[in-house]
């Protein structure tokens, strides 16, 4: 019997070679964030370890309550900074330098295909789109990996996820991945790894792939993972051109499936999930009597240049709708350039928009766009789960970049097309 994709990774990388129902594995890198990271760093003291298992495998990124939002989230960032120091680890990353972790980590070349990656933030599993194997871990876990460099798995179960048919205008990554969960539901794929093919994954942008994969775990799926083709190798040289060779690792044919799951998007349009569960999908066209307060476009799931671009294009020339809030929020330092350079920052500052330095901020209810009793938003983010963005009776949906941008200039929930999107 063949391997899926996932099984060869963990396979390669247990320490017996052998694919158990249990593995302990090496891995290729771990890392946390400001908060997560202290939590880890204090149970590696209670454990009294003494030294790390390799300083250049370890990564500490500054994203969630930064800037500093009060002086508990700056005492975080100071104790990640002297810990760095102490044990020499390079990969540490203030604000001023990073960006959100999940858009730093591949463009800057810390991932490749084949990796063994493990993150004590849930959304780790972003780098399947790489062809890596990535999981989110406890912070516990973390300490463990910081001394050792080794994690204990169970060996999950695939989904196989095929998509075909030709792509609708305005259909991006975030929709293909919200229309999945809307038929699965959040436990649809509890503990099992969803691995992406088919012609209609293969035509989208390494940028759609991560928010596709950054998402698996509102499924309920220990990690997302595509198959590695030549746009992978692209993507991973351009970011790090000393790598050489990027496998282009496969699902072997005869690989054993939980089971195959196609679906042919030819007739869909964008999506929206509803509050308060990123499963409450439906068509962007049955919300257009929501009224909106603010409107939030970025996060680890869709804060690329691709994204700002998608959004920009429909800002262009026009203006956010009167008395509502909207925010958008670069990935990365790199992404907040760009976008700079291309000009799309300006028509977002000369449409309306606040335009913040990279940081989680709002999507987990941290900083930056707190949400009141009874307030409204939609958000490119992952979660809308009850109080995720501040409130416990605020509502939150969740778009692409181009269903947020329209929706802001009508302040209601809107299709592009509905502002003069026109194609994509």
């Amino acid at each position: 019997m063949g391997l899926t994709l996932i099984e060869k990774i963990l396979k390669k990388k247990s320490i017996n070679k052998r694919l158990d129902d249990f593995i302990y594995a090496k891995v290729d890198f771990c890392f946390g964030n400001d908060i997560t990271a202290p939590l880890a760093i204090k149970e590696f003291a209670k454990a009294k370890f003494r030294s790390v298992y390799n300083p250049r495998k370890i990564g500490f990124f500054c994203d969630h309550f930064v800037p500093a939002r009060d002086q508990k989230a700056a005492n975080n960032v100071k104790k990640l900074k002297g810990f760095a120091a102490k044990y020499k680890i390079k990969n540490f990353y203030d604000t001023n330098t990073c960006g959100i972790e999940h858009v730093f980590l591949p463009e800057k070349g810390l991932v490749k295909t084949g990796d063994l990656v493990i993150g004590a933030d849930s959304h780790s599993c972003t780098y399947g789109a790489l062809g890596a194997a990535s999981f989110g871990v406890g912070s516990t876990d973390l300490a463990a990996a910081i001394k050792e460099g080794r994690c204990w798995f169970k060996k999950p179960e695939t989904i196989k996820f095929y998509y075909s048919g030709k792509i609708p205008k305005w259909f991006t990554g975030k929709d293909l991945i919200l229309y999945t969960i809307g038929q699965i539901g959040v436990s649809g794929a509890l503990y099992k790894t969803m691995e992406f093919s088919g012609p209609v994954v293969k035509k989208m942008t390494i940028e759609d792939r991560f928010t596709i994969c950054n998402m698996a775990i509102e499924a309920g799926a220990q990690t997302g993972i595509v198959e590695p083709d030549k746009k992978t190798v692209k993507y991973i040289k351009a970011a790090n051109p000393r790598i050489k060779n990027v496998p282009l690792l496969k699902s072997d044919k005869d690989a054993n499936y939980y089971k195959v799951i196609k679906f042919d998007i030819s007739q869909l349009m964008p999506q929206v999930a509803c509050p308060h569960l990123p499963s409450n999908v439906v068509d962007v066209d049955k919300l257009k009597k929501v009224s909106l307060d603010q409107v939030v476009i970025g996060s680890c799931t869709n804060g690329r240049l691709k994204d700002l671009a998608e959004a920009a294009q429909i800002l262009k020339e026009k203006t956010v709708k009167k008395g509502l809030r909207a925010i958008v929020i670069p990935g990365s330092h790199k992404v907040y350039n760009q976008a700079l350079k291309k000009g799309y920052l300006n028509i977002f500052h000369k449409s309306g928009f606040m335009v913040s330095p990279p940081t989680c901020g709002p999507c987990l209810g941290g900083h930056t766009g707190i949400l009141d009793k009874g307030e409204v938003a939609l958000a490119t983010t992952n979660r809308n789960f009850i109080g995720r963005m501040g409130h416990p009776e605020s509502f939150v949906y969740l778009s692409n970049p181009a269903v947020a941008a329209a929706s802001s200039i009508t302040g209601r929930i809107t299709h592009p097309a509905e502002v003069g999107g026109g194609s994509k």
